[in-house]
This record gives structure tokens, sequence and C-alpha cells, in this order.
């Protein structure tokens, strides 16, 4: 598993050549070798890559995110075959039972809102406690919907009553490309474990290929809002994504050790999947963090 994220600005052509990322642009040609990269971001649309390079990062399991011309997320590589039993993994997930599913998200949405509440703490907002709150309140599949009272409160408390995600802000803009690259990261995991990113635990839309990734996200939601509110961005460029792709190599406290963010979403994208299978939300191993 590689540990650098490498994010690509500017006209470049990049191609593979023994076992290197050759990265080349009118200035300076740099190598890197394929074992080290974890992440690709290709952020703008002059870049050339070759099918050798896209088939070798395939079956190394690298992230690859392409962006649009205004160097937003748009769209992903995402392997047909994650794992070398991904048929039988693939029937076993069809055939997840319903209350399998729901104790898991039932446990997903308390790490979330427990999550948020520790955002708004290390701020010192009162509404913290309303959070604690609805954690109490939480019935078992969140009938009651206390994630989305909870994230009202949240967003409203943290980026003020005015605030709205449907806005055109600069907030919003590195809310929702932070957003993109965890979804990204977690989308490749489930891949690597063999099952599909389209069958979800909660989520079911069927316009969305990543029903499960946004299911299993949702607890690490609240890494980005902490830095977005740190950030407090009135614009939203080349600084702040860096800022942002920053986070993925911060450390986290999970299963008793310290692992970077990639890792951690490892560890706890493969213990959720095997937790479903043993019908056992206790075996799912949340980060924690200090803000």
């Amino acid at each position: 598993m590689g540990w650098r994220t490498v994010v690509i600005t500017k006209p470049t052509k990049l191609d593979l050549r023994l076992g290197y990322m050759v990265v080349r642009d009118s200035e300076s040609t740099v190598r890197v070798h394929i074992h080290e990269i974890s992440v690709l971001i290709i952020e703008t649309t002059a870049a050339s890559i070759t099918t050798a390079l896209l088939n070798e990062l395939t079956k190394q399991k690298i992230k690859v995110i392409f962006c649009d011309e205004k160097q937003n997320p748009s769209s992903e590589l995402v392997s047909y075959y994650g794992s070398h039993d991904c048929s039988m993994k693939i029937r076993d997930q069809i055939k997840w039972k319903t209350e399998n599913k729901q104790a898991i998200w039932t446990a997903i949405v308390a790490q979330k809102i427990e999550n948020q509440a520790k955002n708004l703490n290390f701020w010192n907002l009162p509404e913290a406690n309303a959070l604690y709150g609805y954690i109490e309140e939480i019935e078992f599949n969140d009938e009651s919907n206390r994630e989305g009272h909870a994230a009202k409160v949240y967003f409203n408390a943290l980026f003020g009553k005015k605030f709205s995600r449907s806005d055109e802000s600069a907030v919003n803009a590195a809310l929702n490309y932070g957003y993109s690259i965890i979804l990204a990261c977690i989308n490749r995991e489930i891949t690597a474990c063999g099952y599909l990113t389209e069958l979800g635990v909660f989520h079911d839309n069927m316009f969305n290929p990543f029903n499960l990734s946004c299911d299993l996200m949702e607890p690490f939601r609240p890494i980005i809002d902490g830095r977005v509110k740190k950030m407090n961005p009135t614009k939203f460029d080349k600084d702040e994504k860096k800022e942002l792709l920053s986070l993925l190599n911060l450390e986290f406290i999970i299963d008793d050790r310290n692992q970077t963010l990639l890792n951690t979403i490892k560890i706890y994208v493969k213990s959720v999947l095997d937790s479903i299978e043993a019908g056992d939300s206790s075996l799912i191993k949340f980060y924690r963090y200090e803000l």
C-alpha cells in the first residue's frame, strides 16, 4: 500500500516506465514509483495519460480521481476485479440480512453524531449537548431520523444559522471537495475487498453508483467539517485544496494504533464488511482523533 497523494495541476503527460509513473511537462520530468502512490488526483483537463499506466494503477489498487474544468472531482477509476473471490463476495452481499444492515446503520449513525458533537465541543458550542442527547434517542435503524435532526442543529451551529448546504459558497465548495476525496478512498477499499459499491445498507438510490460508500463514509464527514471550519475559506482554490488533501496523511487512532487517514479508512471499511457478514455491529472499528 502506497502513502503518497500525487496531484497533477498543469498540462502534463503521464506514462509508465519500468515500474515508475513518469510525469512530463514543458519544464521537467519526474518519476514516482508506482508502489509509493496511494491516490492520484488529476486536476487539469489538459493532462494525458497512457492506457498502460491506467492499467497498472488499477492492478495496484491505486485510486485515480479525475477533475472537471473547474478542478472539482468529477469521476474516478474503479477496477472491475478488486478481489480474487469477488463473485462469492457479491453473492453474499446480495443476500445480506436486513436486520444485519440495519444494525450496522444504527452504529454508523451513532458514531457520526458523536463525531459531530466533538466538533461542536471543540468550538465551545453548546449545541453539542443536543447532539449527545440525540445519540441517546437513536432507535434501531434510526427510525426517528436522529441523523437528520442532528445535521440541522450541527451545521447551523458550526457555520451559522444562515448557512445552507445548497449555497454556492467557498465553504460548501470545500466541504464537497473534501467529501469527494473521502468517498473515493472508501470506494477503493470496498472494491478491493470484492464488494459492490452500488448495494448499500441504508442508501438505496437507483441513480447512485456508490450507495454503500455513502453509508460507510458518514463518520468521516466531521473530519472535513472540522478542517473547513478552521480554514474559514473566503475562496476555494489551490491552497485550500492542498490543505484538505493533507488530511489523508493526518494520524488517527484505530484498533489501538496510530494510522494515517488512508490506512484508517482501509481498516474501518474491512471491519464494517466483516461485521455485516457476521451480523455483529460490535466488530466495527471506529477511529478517534483529537481536534
